[in-house]
């Protein structure tokens, strides 16, 4: 049974998602307060964390990037605020995901049934052989899902890391930001196209010498994107 850990201050809230989950087979703790709900996050064995912004403490924000630092632990960030920067700087601290509320508890579900099932695949791949990727500098390995760019490791979240890989095994094929959100997120986009320019974004600032005139990851306007060989 996967453990998940729900971190948000307003009661009714966290009790309505708490019954969903439970409803649909998922252990649930819920933690009141930022101070708190970091401390679980680090210190338990959770396979997933709902995570709110705005909490008394320490704001969700920091709680995304200190866990993110040592845990690969999937990640869905939830607000009342609806400006495209917060997505962009939850997503770009790490988070896997973000919805905004009002949500539905069932696209809740729905949600978190697709990101711990692509987080098992990803745990069970580990016992596979060594895969590597290399391509013109840039160095991926997909059994220890690292990367280094002329030697130089960098570090990835779980989902750049599945964008680029996903994008390296497909080259010279023009992906649609839709066709990505699905394929990486085993969702369809619901409005969320935002996720994947985010992600690109920061893919590129990492492997690219200049993120502006990218060499790998080629921006094809007005349909999506290519990895270019």
């Amino acid at each position: 049974m996967s453990k998940i850990l729900i971190i948000e201050d307003e009661e009714a809230i966290a009790d309505l998602e708490k019954d969903y989950l439970e409803l649909s087979g998922f252990e649930v703790e819920i933690a009141a307060d930022g101070e708190t709900g970091l401390k679980r996050a680090l210190d338990e064995d959770f396979q997933l964390v709902i995570l709110d912004l705005m909490l008394p403490g320490v704001d969700g924000f920091e709680i995304c990037r200190q866990v993110r630092e040592k845990k690969n632990t999937p990640i869905i960030m939830v607000s009342a605020k609806k400006d495209d920067i917060d997505k962009i700087r939850g997503l770009g601290l790490g988070a896997d995901d973000y919805m905004t509320k009002p949500f539905s508890p069932s696209e809740l579900v729905a949600r978190v049934k697709a990101h711990l099932n692509r987080y098992q695949r990803l745990v069970n791949s580990n016992a596979r052989e060594n895969t590597v990727i290399e391509i013109r500098g840039l160095k991926i390995d997909k059994t220890a899902r690292r990367v280094w760019v002329n030697g130089e490791e960098k570090n990835f979240t779980s989902r750049e890391f599945d964008l680029l890989t996903f994008l390296a095994e497909n080259p010279n094929h023009v992906f649609t930001k839709e066709e990505l959100f699905r394929k990486i997120w085993d969702m369809d986009s619901v409005g969320d196209i935002a996720t994947v320019t985010v992600h690109i974004k920061k893919i590129r600032e990492k492997i690219e010498q200049n993120s502006a005139k990218p060499q790998y990851i080629e921006t094809i306007w007005g349909v999506g994107y290519r990895f270019k060989v």
